[in-house]
This record gives structure tokens, sequence and C-alpha cells, in this order.
């Protein structure tokens, strides 16, 4: 694989990453109101760099949730709209996997828990063990499973339910402010591709684990 673009905007930020003849170029914004206005240039911006356009890809990867509603369902359609367009396969991942994956790395740790504010009380909690999401729900924070000190907690679920998750896991360390990066996207591609395995071979598709916000959009 010679050119891969990497798209999140499934949580507060907005990131793009470009990975071409063995270097990867990135942007990475927080804390933005309207990703959706933004996602498109930054994409041109990375290509623009390294002076390559969309039908010069032979890969799009990209967060397909669980996260923000309208920012799972604005990623998933851009990379739908290029992937149509200029018939370049796609691979998803999910958000927690991208979480997890990037905080084992930066704590240098085989034990993540991750929990992203899902608001109405609720969040999105990811285990991440040994390089592996091991598991991925809904769930209220109290009611998240006993874990222990040997994890380290990260996602915004921390920060804003921080006293009923400690309560629930007996985790002692955690980051709240710690966010998916479409770099991580891209190192998950490659040992992706190192392994072997498939590409999406159908369009791409939204994972929303709220079913009934998941339900109510297709009415």
């Amino acid at each position: 694989m010679k050119n891969i673009l990497a798209i999140d905007t499934c949580t507060e930020v907005c990131s793009v990453s470009l990975y071409t003849q063995g270097n990867t170029t990135s942007r990475f914004l927080k804390d933005v109101a309207k990703s959706s206005s933004l996602i498109l240039p930054l994409c041109d911006e990375v290509l623009d760099e390294a002076s390559l356009n969309v039908a010069d890809l032979d890969l799009i990867v990209y967060t397909k949730g669980p996260g923000a509603f309208t920012g799972v369902r604005m990623c998933v359609s851009v990379v739908q709209g290029m992937s149509l367009a200029f018939d370049i396969p796609t691979l998803g991942f999910s958000t927690l996997e991208v979480v997890g994956f990037g905080a084992s790395k930066k704590y240098k740790t085989d034990k993540v828990a991750i929990a992203l504010d899902a608001r109405m009380s609720e969040v999105y909690l990811g285990i991440y063990e040994s390089g592996v999401l091991t598991h991925e729900t809904l769930c209220k924070p109290d009611e998240a499973p006993l874990l222990g000190i040997d994890y380290m907690g990260v996602g915004t679920g921390w920060s804003a339910y921080e006293n009923e998750l400690i309560g629930a896991t007996n985790i002692n360390k955690y980051a709240a402010d710690f966010y998916p990066k479409s770099e991580n996207l891209i190192n998950l591609a490659l040992a992706h591709i190192d392994k072997n395995q498939a590409f999406d071979g159908n369009l791409p598709l939204p994972t929303y684990l709220r079913n009934n916000v998941a339900q109510k959009s297709l009415k």
C-alpha cells in the first residue's frame, strides 16, 4: 500500500492523516463545533502537501463509531463518497479500538479501559487487552465491570463520570483528555495489511451501540 488516507470525526476531535512513501502527515483539531465543514478541507491539505489526488489513494481507513451521532455519520458519509467515486477500498475500526491502541502505546500498558461520554448518563465502554478490543458496549458508568488497578482508564467518560467509574472498575489511574487520532488509524491499517487481512467488501457502515437513536435515524 503506497497511499493511505485516515479520517476520524467521531468524537470532540477531528483528524486526518495521509501515509505515503513511508511517512505520515496529520491534521488534528479539538473542540470543533462543526467538523463537517472542516473534514474535506483537511483532506485536501494533506493530499496537496504530498502532491496527490484522491484518485491516487490505495486505501481509506476510518473510525466507524461509536461516538457523537452526527460525527459518526459525517465520517462514514465522506468515506462512502470517496470510495464510490474513485473505487477505493476502505477499512473501518471501532473508535474504542483506536483509542485503546493509542493509549496502550502511549502509556505502555496491555490493559486499557476506554470510556467515552455517550451523554444521557451513559458511556461507550471498551476493554482493550494485549492488542485486541475484547469488549465494547453502552452502559451506565456505575455498571462498568470490575477491572482493577492494573488497567489504565482513558477517554472523556472518566471526567464526566469520574466517581461512578472509579467505584465500579476499581481503576485508580486514568487520562480523561485522551482522544482518537488518525495516525493511530494508519498504524492499525498497516498492521492489518501485514497480517494479509481483507478490506471492507461493502459500503462503509457506522457503529452506533445506542440502538434507539440509530433506529430513529432510519425512519
